[in-house]
């Protein structure tokens, strides 16, 4: 018997459809240019390739048994978010003209933040380390599997992320209004706040 696909792809599609830190960094990054939320969005599913790799190595299990590994994983990637909000409220008090005068998002730091917010993450490495392994078969190299399934996971967010860099890129014009642009970093920086206090305060 072999790995089950169509189930697999449910989860996943599951896990995308609630949207978390990464989905909000590139939305963001998008609204500054598609070449702004490509980044994100490669950054994003850079990180998890990173957790894939980890994980066929067997060393997400490892991690997911250690409390103290997870916490400290934990409140560092509350930190980064709360950080990253904080600093997208300050911005939303600049004057119009500060605003015109914002130097655009660069594709390095739109790639490092959602890089850094997906490794950050510990209910990525949980994913991979408690949901990914159910749909391992016995009788096939469990790193070959952890692979196969990781990379169908790294792909299908790549598609997902494609469609909301082009909804957010298509709106960039709007959102480059200072009037706008002042309401959307601070409700950004907003959910992004949140979403660090919610994960500081999560017991996983």
């Amino acid at each position: 018997m072999g790995i089950h696909w169509w189930a697999f792809l449910g989860v996943v599609a599951v896990a995308y459809a609630i949207p978390g830190p990464d989905f909000a960094v590139i939305l963001r990054s998008s609204t500054r240019g598609w070449r702004a939320g490509a980044a994100a969005a490669l950054g994003a599913q850079t990180g998890l390739c990173v957790h894939m790799l980890v994980a066929a190595a067997g060393l997400s299990v490892l991690l997911a048994r250690s409390p103290e590994a997870l916490t400290t994983i934990r409140w560092a990637g509350a930190a980064y978010l709360v950080w990253l909000g904080i600093g997208l409220i300050r911005s939303s008090f600049k004057t119009d003209d500060e605003v015109r005068a914002e130097p655009d998002l660069t594709t390095a730091t739109a790639f490092t933040q959602a890089l850094l917010t997906n490794l950050l993450n510990p209910k990525a490495i949980l994913f991979f380390a408690a949901v990914l392994p159910q749909f391992v078969v016995a009788g096939t190299s469990t790193a070959a599997q952890v692979l196969a399934l990781g990379i169908v996971d790294v792909v299908a967010g790549l598609l997902l992320w494609a469609v909301l860099v082009s909804v957010g890129a298509g709106l960039g014009a709007w959102f480059a209004r200072p009037t706008v642009r002042r309401r959307w970093d601070r409700a950004t920086g907003g959910v992004l706040t949140g979403l660090g206090a919610t994960l500081a305060t999560t017991k996983l």
